[in-house]
């Protein structure tokens, strides 16, 4: 069954046969569904989008899987060492080592979903990219794309822009990065790694993928939203404005009347969802991340459950929600994966001292060589030697040369927090 309007040649399948009805209208074609009539494609790909997201996303993986089973088997990719890598590399000739190496500096955070064939071969090329250009980070490749963060000095990250931009494989533009003062000291050295998600959530991308997500609000939309919702009060319970970052991000810094996950890892996040479906059920869920990787398919596990009423999610993140409205509805810092742990574009404080309870959102790593967690501890309680994440860290107390190396992922008091919070 297929419905054809008379000013396209986009056919539109059906996916509930018995939903739907079609009529001629003044030469064209109006669509039913749902007790309604529409004769205009976008009020029927937002009907679609709001209220069948679920029953579209099931079938679009069913037809993938049909699809991806009658088509030819993929010729075996080139070995990494015959891959040519100088066309990938851009020409800084320009550029002198001291301006790739000193001076003021940025760190950019960036994402980008695609198809990518060989991720081994753009490993190696987005490796060699960085130690050309001195840049120091993190970088995930997988075959749904590339996640990273790098930091540089100015010359040198501008060039890293110009080089993805202009790299076919990854057709990114510069809106796609985020940029906040930093450089290569911000990281400790540069990883570069080809992994099954380049976010990880701990769910297969063939089975929640992000093309999946919910609809992209621009920063004033996302901000007009959130102005509904806090100007409505009571009366707007119908919406959920999410935040799906951790709970130690969110501590420093989150979204006026957000609800904010106490979980450790954005891999419990679809954990949580599933603890927590009622908390959703019928409503409008506004979502909001960082740089905005998380809420992509974040947002597609939770549109799968098919629940919500709408899921929207903010495009770019609080990053750059923070490059439009400074003094918005975001209060507190924004946590950031590097030696700078949090940036802010307010004075407001909204966390505190774990000692001694007074406003204090700095985090520093536990004093415990064999822990990495992060601690709140002001000035005067650090003087004290309240140093640690926890009373057992602390009774081990300092071990003179400690560094970051060796360092385990949680202590015991990380053992003892329940793994998914039960909000409901």
């Amino acid at each position: 069954f297929r419905v054809k309007f008379a000013d396209s040649k986009c056919h539109t399948d059906t996916f509930i046969d018995k939903q739907y009805d079609v009529a001629l209208q003044e030469g064209g074609l109006s669509w039913c569904c749902c007790g309604l009539t529409f004769t205009e494609h976008s009020a029927v790909h937002k009907h679609v989008a709001r209220t069948h997201g679920g029953e579209i996303q099931r079938l679009t993986q069913a037809a993938f899987r049909s699809l991806s089973d009658k088509l030819p088997a993929e010729p075996e990719p080139q070995q990494v060492d015959e891959v040519d890598m100088s066309a990938w590399i851009p020409d800084i000739s320009h550029a002198s080592e001291e301006q790739l190496t000193s001076g003021e500096g940025k760190v950019l955070l960036f994402y980008h979903y695609c198809a990518v064939r060989d991720p081994q071969a753009a490993c190696v090329w987005q490796r060699a990219l960085c130690e050309k250009l001195h840049l120091t980070g993190k970088v995930r490749v997988a075959t749904e794309g590339i996640n990273g963060t790098v930091g540089g000095t100015n010359a040198a990250t501008d060039l890293y822009i110009d080089a993805m931009c202009s790299q076919p494989l990854f057709r990114m533009s510069k809106e796609d990065f985020k940029s906040s003062d930093g450089g290569a000291q911000c990281f400790t050295e540069l990883k570069v790694g080809v992994f099954k998600e380049i976010v990880p959530m701990g769910v297969d991308p063939d089975v929640i993928s992000y093309q999946c997500a919910g609809v992209h609000l621009e920063p004033e939309e996302f901000h007009k939203e959130v102005e509904a919702l806090l100007e409505n009060g009571e009366s707007c319970s119908d919406t959920v404005l999410l935040d799906c970052r951790n709970f130690y991000e969110s501590k420093i810094g989150q979204f006026t009347h957000c609800v904010a996950p106490d979980i450790r890892k954005f891999s419990y996040f679809p954990d949580y969802v599933d603890q927590n479906l009622e908390r959703f059920r019928d409503k409008k869920v506004l979502m909001y991340c960082t740089g905005g990787i998380r809420c992509e398919r974040g947002s597609a596990y939770l549109r799968s459950k098919d629940v919500c009423k709408e899921v929207y999610q903010l495009r770019g993140g609080i990053h750059k929600y923070l490059e439009r409205f400074p003094q918005g509805f975001y209060r507190g810092k924004l946590f950031v994966f590097d030696k700078r742990f949090s940036i802010f574009s307010n004075d407001d404080v909204i966390s505190d001292c774990r000692y001694c309870g007074s406003a204090w959102d700095q985090y520093e790593l536990c004093s415990t060589s064999s822990c990495c967690q992060l601690v709140l501890s002001c000035p005067g309680c650090r003087r004290e030697g309240r140093t640690a994440c926890c009373p057992t860290c602390q009774s081990k107390g300092r071990t003179p040369g400690d560094d970051a190396s060796g360092r385990r992922e949680q202590c015991e008091c990380t053992d003892e927090r329940p793994r998914i919070p039960q909000d409901v």
